[in-house]
Order: C-alpha cells, then structure tokens, then sequence
C-alpha cells in the first residue's frame, strides 16, 4: 500500500494544484445595471424541438429583459410535441417574438446548427444571441452580456450557466460532469490571444454578426454534433476576440431531469469532447477516479492492513484534499456540503457513460439525439 499511497498523494497533489490554478482565471461576469450609450439591436436565436416542458418559461424570461432593443427567433425543429403550439401562442403578447416553422432537416446537416442556421436568416440584429430553450434568464443578462462585448470589444462572448438540480441521479451525476467539464476548460489558454485552446458553450453564445459571417456561421460547422465548441474554435483561428466566461449569475439550466435522460444527453458527445481519443478517454476516467474515489478505498485498504501511521496519515490527507475539492464544487454549484459524499458514485457513473459513449461511437459509428441518429 506504501507506492499506492504515495502515488495517490502525487496525483492528488497534481490535480489539486492544477484546478486551484485555473479556477483563478476563471472570469466571472457580475450583473450589470448601468445603462449603455446606445443600445445594439440583439436577435437570440432559439433552437427547439420537442421542448414544451421548458420552452414557455425560457422564451418568458428571454422576452421580460431590460434591455430595450431586441428580438427572440424561436425555430421549432420539426418537433413531435405541443413545442410549436406553445410558441404559436404567445406571439400576441409580446410582438417581438418570432416563431420560425424550421424546414426539414437536409443532408451534411445537424439538427441544431441547421435550426440556428435559419434563425439567422431570419435575424434583423447586430448582435446573435444563440442559446438553448431549457434555460432561465434573469432581467439583467442581455444588459450585462452587451456591456461586456462592447467594454472589452469582443467578437464573441460564451458563457457558462448557473446549474439547477431536481432529482437524486441530478445531484450524483450532473455535478462531476460539471466540475469535468470545467476543468477540462484551461481558462488561462482559452481566453489567451496567443493560444489557440478554444471553448464555446452551446447555452449561451452571443456574437457580432458582422464576425460570425466572417467565419461563415453555422453553415461551417453543419455536420458538427459539437458545433459550440468548433464554431468557437473557428472563430478564435481566425482571430476573433473571445471570452469565455462564468455567468451563472445572469442564468440557469436544468439540463436533463432524469438518469435515462442524463444518459442519453452526455453519452451523445462526451467522447466527442475527447476528441475521439481512446487514450484521453482512459486518462480522463483515470485522472476523475483518482481524484474522486480512489481516496476513499487507499484509506480503507490502509486501514484494513495496519499500515504505519504514516501511511494512513497520507491518505487521510489525500481524501481530506479531495473532499474540499468536492465542497468547493459544492459551493460553486449551489449544493448542499452533504451532496459531496455522492460524488463518488457520481464519478463511477460518469466513467460509465464515458465508456458506452466510446463504444457506440467506435462499434456503432453512430450518435443519437432527439429522435435523429447521426452517423460518425
């Protein structure tokens, strides 16, 4: 046990050093009230399909803004369910709703980018808000996001969203993959002119229209499950200003409500985010069990063969350091501390779906989503 303690111990302190490292640069967008010398005019493209469960109080929370000069452009993606009924009727209430009938979807194209694709088409504005319909924003978003792209004059502004959690699997599950996904975002590189890392967050993208034509829009990323993450790629190669931000403040998601839908939703692109890499798929399960549940058994085993009191001594401290790990996600999530003891079954569950997400991309050469299949 004595090299397992030790090598727990150095990846602790790796991973450790690592994350307190980038959560430092991690830039946080507060609200902002002040009002702006002008006020550009924003279209927010929404893409729906089968989304009445979310999609009224999303649209509701986009349209009740106080920013004074904008448009929402829901596309509802040829959807099975009451999704365009629902946006159909609230157009009367409030005039600068746009509900697009999307065309059927055409080959070299993904469901989402060829729903936004006609968005813009449709879009008047100088700025392109593009976001998801299971989202809830606070008055003051568009204010704060325009400030920000005019302050720092950005091409392109991608934030992450405050998260929500409603069911037990919600809470084991949805906060590694959070905390994965973050630390997987090197803010230091992202958000450096002279690096070319890139990260988009399909939850909130907003860009000047004039540099997302530049790039050639949605039209270049077409066939792109993860098309958030590619079109902010290609904005930055091509020099674009970016920032990739913390905006939790300014909105939120509840991204899935269930195991089953938690399943589905990661297993579709989180191999992807691999970049389809079997070696960082293994490192990455890898470095999340090592940090998450593998503390736990070095101190049992410590325990259970008498180890020195040295040895248990070290792996106490490595299971001490992963749980302020885990209380730091906690805090940042908005999770009771108590949630911290379910991460490790979260970090099983998460190395699973990773896992079923690889086979099906390399065996079944196929991903689904939203009753679409796309092959690989």
């Amino acid at each position: 046990m004595i090299f397992v303690t030790t090598l727990q111990f150095l990846l602790i302190i790796f991973i450790a050093t690592y994350l307190v490292i980038n959560i430092i640069y991690l830039v946080r967008l507060c609200p902002i009230m002040d009002e702006l010398i002008s006020y550009p005019y924003i279209s927010v493209c929404i893409p729906a399909r089968n989304e009445e469960r979310d999609i009224e109080d999303c649209v509701k929370s986009l349209l009740n803004q106080n920013y004074p000069n904008f448009e929402v452009i829901v596309v509802d993606d040829n959807s099975t369910d009451n999704t365009a009924k629902i946006i159909y009727s609230m157009k009367k209430q409030y005039p600068n709703l746009i509900f697009v009938a999307g065309a059927k979807l055409i080959s070299g194209w993904v469901g989402k980018p060829y729903a936004l694709h006609q968005a813009y088409q449709r879009s008047r504005g100088q700025y392109l808000l593009f976001t998801d319909a299971d989202l809830m924003y606070k008055p003051h978003a568009l204010n704060t996001a325009m400030h920000t792209m005019k302050c720092k004059d950005l091409d392109l502004l991608t934030l992450m969203p405050a998260a929500i959690f409603g069911s037990f699997w919600e809470r084991v599950v949805q906060p590694v993959i959070f905390g994965f996904i973050a630390a997987l975002t090197n803010f230091r590189k992202v958000n450096s002119k002279s690096h070319k890392s890139a990260m988009g967050f399909g939850a909130f993208l907003m860009f000047k229209k004039s540099s997302y034509r530049k790039i050639g829009g949605h039209r270049s990323v077409s066939n792109e499950v993860l098309e958030d993450v590619m079109i902010a790629k290609k904005a930055k190669l091509s020099g674009l200003s970016t920032l990739v931000a913390d905006g939790k403040y300014l909105f939120s998601i509840r991204m899935y409500h269930s195991m089953k839908e938690i399943w589905i939703g990661w297993r579709k692109n989180i191999f992807l985010a691999m970049k389809k890499s079997i070696f960082r798929t293994f490192y990455y399960m890898a470095m999340v069990l090592f940090f998450i549940l593998t503390p736990y058994i070095v101190v049992i085993g410590n325990l259970w063969i008498g180890s020195g009191s040295v040895w248990i001594g070290l792996s106490l401290l490595c299971l001490g350091m992963s749980l302020v790990g885990g209380l730091g996600l906690c805090h940042e999530l908005g999770l009771e501390r108590k949630n911290v003891f379910l991460f490790p079954l979260g970090a099983i569950m998460m190395v699973v779906i990773m896992l079923n997400s690889m086979m099906q991309a390399l065996f079944l050469r196929r991903t689904e989503w939203r009753g679409r299949t796309y092959q690989q």
